[in-house]
């Protein structure tokens, strides 16, 4: 990338770009079952993979209030664009920035930037989803690297990334990260055949057969640091989500509003209806709380300290609240619902994975209660919180 550009300007050419290009192709994603190259190769040329990656290695640098602004605009789009790009910009990028070695940063990020390398998350296995303590992949020391045994399952990217950020424990039962080239020999990948919701983006399945790691793989050089990387790149991911919920909101309310204006029963649109008006208005008013939630976490996280408990209930609220706006949606929608090609009720089936991914719904609001009876226990105050002390 040839220097950072205006944001306001850039934030604008998203838009465009979502107004011109993501939102009038989504029925040839739909119909190819994959998003097409070029707009993959057109999403690498605009620097959406470098948006959260400084300057120095290649990206732009912006700040967590402007990724999410940007979040925004593109996710009116299928969510599943941005899939294609989201391992990059948050969970591998972030563990890598701040948890690699120098030599680590600049061989993986200015390529991830330019949109050169995609990389994959390989955390979640078939007994470590919500605990990740769990992992049961292992790395076996040698006398020159480490040799990966494990399977990883609901990848996001696993089979068409370049590099797998690895999770496995080392032999002091540590957590660690590695490194790994998606075609090494020993590492497969396979995607589902069936999925509810995300269908052009599915996850992947990883099994790991006696794979073998130079020592420079690991992830800073120092073994039992896997799970600390994970939670950098995992705050900033859920921060995203957040908005990605926020923004496929809006472009539900946006195309079911127009269905109401347009479709007469009794003698008059909908819209006119008081129950389809209040419906409509407490979806606008739920979307707009978890706008504001999401952007006032930015903020704190741009301040210097991630506010972890705030992100946990941006991402909970953002995501429960984008399942009752689709739910509504569809319900107003009538027929056209249930039946033919209208993007609402794929949106439906797409937004309902954003309550699992990234922590599920019960793990938030158990870890946030948590937190809140350790705080007033040993703090007096609520976890993130605004009083002044």
């Amino acid at each position: 990338m040839s220097g950072t550009p205006d944001f306001d300007a850039y934030l604008r050419t998203i838009a465009e770009f979502t107004d011109d290009e993501l939102i009038p192709f989504e029925p040839e994603m739909v119909d190819a079952g994959q998003v097409p190259d070029r707009i993959v190769r057109r999403m690498a040329e605009l620097g959406l993979f470098g948006i959260s990656i400084p300057p120095d290695y290649g990206g732009f640098g912006w700040t967590m209030e402007q990724q999410v602004l940007l979040t925004l605009e593109f996710t009116r789009a299928s969510c599943v664009y941005r899939s294609r790009f989201s391992t990059v910009i948050g969970l591998c990028s972030q563990a890598i920035l701040d948890h690699g070695t120098e030599e680590q940063r600049r061989e993986m990020l200015p390529d991830m930037a330019a949109g050169r390398q995609v990389t994959s998350f390989a955390l979640s296995e078939p007994e470590a989803g919500s605990d990740a303590t769990n992992v049961q992949t292992t790395a076996r020391r040698t006398g020159d690297g480490w040799v990966l045994d494990g399977s990883k399952r609901y990848i996001t990217n696993a089979h068409w990334a370049d590099t797998l950020l690895v999770f496995a424990r080392t032999d002091d039962a540590e957590v660690s990260a590695f490194l790994v080239d998606r075609t090494a020999p020993g590492v497969s990948t396979r995607i589902p055949d069936l999925m509810n919701g995300h269908a052009e983006g599915p996850v992947g399945e990883i099994d790991l057969d006696s794979v073998v790691v130079a020592e420079d793989r690991l992830l800073g050089g120092v073994p039992g640091a896997g799970l600390t990387a994970a939670m950098r790149g995992i705050n900033h991911a859920r921060l995203h989500v957040a908005a990605t919920c926020v923004g496929q909101a809006t472009r539900m309310l946006e195309e079911t509003t127009r269905h109401v204006q347009n479709r007469h029963q009794f003698g008059a649109p909908l819209s006119e209806l008081g129950v389809v008006q209040a419906q409509l208005g407490r979806c606008y008013s739920e979307m707009e709380a978890g706008r504001a939630l999401t952007l006032d976490a930015a903020r704190s996280f741009d301040a210097g300290t991630i506010p972890r408990h705030r992100i946990s209930a941006a991402k909970l609220f953002c995501s429960e609240m984008v399942g009752r706006v689709a739910d509504q949606c569809v319900q107003l929608l009538g027929g056209e619902g249930i039946v033919g090609p209208h993007p609402v009720p794929r949106m439906w089936r797409d937004v309902r994975t954003l309550r699992i991914y990234e922590g599920a719904s019960a793990i938030h609001e158990r870890n946030l209660g948590r937190a809140m009876t350790r705080s007033v226990a040993s703090e007096g105050v609520l976890p993130d919180s605004y009083r002044v002390r």
